[in-house]
């Protein structure tokens, strides 16, 4: 029996969600081997929150930590300074050792959601990099070639389009793999598209006399347009940080057939129960019911069962019943303005062009009431309720 549990879990580490293995052979072998293995995942802070497309990938760091492996989650204390060139059509801007420290904390605290952060080991590669000399610096380098790194596709469009490459841009997939050095990885897990960087620490193992370190390679999920990779910069992202109200309403935004892909990669429910919510899909089971169970499976899971079952309640009452949210944003007017202004002044509305075209819709109600006309004035005196489509309200003051 144990046997088979063992082999049960192995196969949900490798085989759950996963994109690609390399080496599978190498990690199958060191997963029987019974041995604590060291998993690493770095993250190079740059903006304050983490979101879902994070969560793919510690949610399988999980898995390993509760099969007994030890995670190193790697702060990129000094290459965070300047920044992954990964996807990147023009340089990064710099960052200061500070601000990196600063969102570094917030990574953390954000992390705990997920793992047991008390068995985590938490680094910074600026514990080496800080204390790297000239010369040693100059040694990592001769280790690799510059047409090795130039073979990065970014890259490669970069100079077909003629913009500028930053010499220290192409030294970051070495530094990537040096990482794994320092920590004696035996194994890594990371989204796609950090495949090459990862890579290169492999080579820079065996010349270091370690093992080296096999990937794990997590698919990139799609953010809430259904079209790009979930990013802040993209404006599709679903953030660990969200309200459990706003996380539900994003996870309810998601297209139909991303439902399936969301419940395997982030959900902890047992792949037969997800199977068989695809299969009713599939029979014509009405999405939008499998979704809300997604949307509560996962506030309840980064928040709490009561927030889970709070939200729920609104979004039904105020997306399907058409009621008001218990909590509405409030705006303070300070001076005569005509509608469509305080639409653009309260952000219900992105510009003056799509407040009109809301108002032209229909879309557009004061105190429950359709209202067309963006020229008529409002009385904050009498704290009218703004209302644009079915999701944004604002309670005027």
């Amino acid at each position: 029996m144990a046997k088979k549990q063992a082999q049960s879990m192995r196969s949900d580490l490798l085989d759950r969600g996963v994109a690609e293995v390399v080496v599978r052979a190498s990690l199958e072998k060191k997963l029987a081997s019974g041995k604590k293995l060291k998993i690493k995942h770095g993250v190079d802070p740059t903006t304050a929150d983490l979101h879902l497309g994070h969560a793919v990938i510690y949610e399988k760091l999980r898995q390993f930590q509760e099969a007994g492996h030890t995670i190193q989650f790697l702060i990129g204390g000094f290459t965070a300074r300047f920044g992954d060139p990964t996807d990147r059509a023009e340089r990064r801007a710099l960052r200061s050792a500070a601000e990196v420290h600063r969102l570094a904390k917030k990574y953390v605290t954000q992390l705990g959601k997920i793992l047991d952060i008390k068995k985590v080991e938490v680094r910074s590669n600026a514990e080496w990099y800080d204390k790297m000399s000239a010369e040693d610096f100059l040694h990592l380098l001769s280790q690799v070639s510059v047409q090795r790194m130039l073979e990065r596709d970014m890259f490669q469009q970069r100079m077909k389009e003629g913009k500028e490459i930053g010499l220290h841009e192409i030294t970051y997939p070495l530094l990537q793999g040096y990482d794994s050095v320092m920590l004696k990885a035996d194994v890594t897990v990371i989204g796609r598209d950090q495949t090459f960087n990862e890579l290169q620490a492999r080579p820079l193992q065996e010349a270091a006399k370690q093992s080296p370190q096999d990937l794990v390679i997590m698919p990139l999920l799609v953010g809430t347009d259904g079209k790009r990779k979930m990013s802040q910069s993209y404006g599709n992202a679903i953030l660990l940080s969200d309200t459990p109200k706003d996380m539900y309403g994003k996870l309810m935004r998601i297209p139909d057939e991303q439902i399936v892909t969301f419940f395997t990669l982030l959900s902890r429910l047992p792949l037969s129960e997800i199977e068989e919510m695809a299969q009713g899909l599939k029979s014509g089971h009405n999405p939008r019911d499998v979704k809300a169970k997604l949307a509560h499976t996962l506030v309840a899971q980064y928040h709490s069962l009561n927030d889970a079952d709070k939200a729920a309640t609104e979004f039904q009452n105020v997306f399907q019943k058409g009621a008001t949210p218990d909590e509405v944003p409030e705006f303070s007017l300070k001076q005569k303005s005509t509608l469509l202004e305080i639409l653009v002044s309260a952000k219900l509305v992105p510009s003056k062009s799509e407040g009109r075209r809301m108002l032209e819709q229909g879309a557009v109600r004061i105190d429950g009431k359709v209202e067309k006309d963006g020229a008529k004035e409002l009385d904050a005196k009498k704290a009218p309720l703004l209302q644009v489509g079915k999701r944004r309200f604002v309670q005027i003051k």
